[in-house]
């Protein structure tokens, strides 16, 4: 990092010195992000572990220093015309690579400050990002699972893995109440600090939007990917004014599970007594058999991916909740799960196997530069996987019971990864807009904002328990990557499109088989292109809102689907 200063008086006449920089820059940066990622991970795999604490906090001072000392290239790069470094990158190939994301800099120049603004706001970098690890440490390290008794007198403890589990599997909803209870109540116990750690952050992202001249939150969190805002407003408003299949989804299954009254915990339950655990090693055998569609290529190299030793699989105490697929350019990618056989964790491992994959194709054909994807395409690998293993299975079974389980599981996809992430976006929308407009923020304001959506979206059907309106304290993805989870449903959107020209036989084999080299060639792209572009070349266009609309048709058929299976079967 020392070298890096005594660049910045040279670059603005010197393309030798300028390449120097852009290729020292790089290389620190893959450095850096081996150094930190080990570190990381294993403190995902025990929170507790101090001497890991402390090595990731010393990388994380070294990552402010590297912050510091680079603050001023893109400012300095700036003072030079566009017009010259173009023609620098043009003349070899020496930073070639690098041209779609010098150019971004042009693109962006409004909201790059000037050399002595950025190197103040990169000081503040390391304590800017503390406000997460408060959250992390809060709900990871010192979070005191409660521990219930349920019907059959067994006593368990209520952690995120088990709370899934009884979700899913457990008939008697007095004991999903009480799961319910007692694992909401660990994060009601601590709603006050909560509330305070979101406060930071939703003033922390307002405070850099207008510190890097931007209109709003959103527009900062879309305009460097080249999303317009169109796209994050059609979704809401869609997804808003196309409930009617949720909401008759809810009374549905009211009506078929003979509830007296419908609960958020009510979500989960299977409709028919589907409880079958599938081993970690049927469960690798199943998603690599579903994605043959994709061809030999793809097959193998899923083979590769769960065969390498590159999976921590069950959890553990201490272990970070949920999953994750992580890449490392120089390396390969990492993937953590919590496995648990329910048929949800088999679809988990499809999904996350997607991420992996869509990394392992980007890492091949894209440097170190582009290889990188924004996270707006990240959610179509993983999603489409979802849905090559729903068929796969649907089509290999005999047992009506799996293939009504399997129904849901595919309605339960739209409910989740679309209508509830939209409607986790439209609550950051409105959260982010109180601060913006100089708000108070109290954990009531932020639980009315999630009365107010549940009810638009699930309807009077579902029935909103005090502890639910606290859901936001619950989801990490708020605290730690805000305006993220509306590109699960954006996502969701362009994989089922997608998905339909792949596989569907209303299309020729000939323009199925252009389908599936394009999805192939979208996640070959990395991060070369803006993702709506890429979108686009692969065949979705997600300005058109008629693709979000579709996604409510699909529920809808499925629905009509799933109740005959039942009446076929007398259920």
């Amino acid at each position: 990092m020392k070298e890096i200063p005594q660049y910045e008086n040279k670059i603005e006449n010197s393309r030798e010195d300028f390449v120097k920089l852009i290729k020292l820059e790089e290389k620190l940066s893959r450095i850096l992000e081996k150094v930190y990622l080990y570190p990381y991970m294993l403190k995902d795999l025990d929170s507790t572990n101090q001497l890991v604490s402390e090595k990731l906090q010393e990388i994380e001072f070294l990552y402010a220093q590297f912050s510091v000392a680079t603050s001023w290239i893109s400012p300095k790069i700036l003072e030079i015309s566009k017009e010259i470094v173009e023609e620098w990158i043009d003349r070899d190939d020496e930073i070639k690579d690098h041209k779609f994301n010098l150019m971004e800099l042009y693109r962006l120049r409004t909201h790059v400050l000037d050399k002595d603004k950025e190197k103040l706001l990169s000081h503040f970098s390391q304590y800017m990002g503390s406000v997460n690890d408060i959250y992390d440490e809060l709900s990871t390290s010192d979070i005191v699972w409660n521990e219930i008794e349920l019907s059959t007198g067994e006593k368990v403890q209520i952690t995120n893995g088990m709370y899934s589990k009884i979700l899913d599997g457990n008939k008697n909803q007095e004991d999903r109440r009480k799961a319910f209870e007692a694992l909401y109540g660990a994060y009601n116990v601590n709603k006050n600090t909560y509330s305070a750690i979101y406060k930071g952050i939703l003033q922390r992202d307002v405070s850099t939007t207008r510190a890097k001249n931007y209109n709003s939150s959103l527009e900062k969190a879309l305009e460097p990917n080249n999303i317009p805002v169109k796209v994050y407003e059609n979704l809401i408003k869609s997804a808003k004014e196309n409930s009617e299949p949720l909401k008759r989804y809810v009374e549905f299954r009211k009506k078929q599970l003979k509830l007296d009254s419908y609960h958020y915990y009510d979500n989960q339950v299977k409709l028919v007594d589907y409880t079958k655990e599938f081993s970690y090693e049927e469960a690798k055998d199943i998603v690599l058999k579903s994605v043959k569609p994709l061809g030999e290529d793809y097959f193998k190299n899923l083979e590769k991916a769960i065969g390498e030793g590159w999976l921590d699989v069950y959890e553990t105490p201490n272990k970070r909740s949920g999953a994750y697929s992580l890449n490392i350019y120089d390396v390969h990618p990492y993937m953590l799960l919590n496995y648990n056989g329910t048929m949800d964790s088999v679809f988990t491992l499809a999904h996350e196997l997607g991420h992996t994959l869509h990394s392992m194709y980007s890492t091949k054909y894209q440097p170190y530069a582009t290889n990188d994807y924004t996270i707006f395409v990240a959610e179509v690998a993983s999603t489409f996987n979802e849905r090559l293993l729903l068929d796969y299975m649907l089509k290999n079974t005999d047992d009506s019971k799996e293939k009504i389980a399997l129904i849901e599981e595919a309605i339960g996809n739209i409910m989740g990864t679309y209508y509830l992430q939209a409607l986790f976006a439209n609550y950051e929308y409105e959260a982010h807009k109180l601060v913006e407009e100089g708000n108070p923020i109290t954990p009531d304001v932020l639980s009315g904002i999630m009365t107010k959506l549940f009810a638009e979206y699930f309807g009077d059907g579902l029935v909103m328990d005090e502890l639910q309106k606290i859901i936001w304290a619950r989801i990490p993805h708020f605290f730690n990557s805000p305006y993220y989870v509306y590109q699960y449903a954006t996502s969701f959107a362009a994989s089922s499109r997608l998905y339909e020209k792949v596989i569907d036989k209303k299309y020729s084999k000939e323009e199925r088989e252009k389908a599936r080299i394009k999805y192939l060639e979208l996640l070959k792209s990395g991060g070369n292109n803006y993702p709506i572009e890429q979108l686009k070349f692969a065949g979705v266009n997600l300005l058109e809102a008629e693709n979000f609309e579709a996604v409510a048709h699909e529920m809808t058929r499925l629905i009509d689907l799933l109740e005959e299976e039942l009446e076929k079967n007398n259920l």
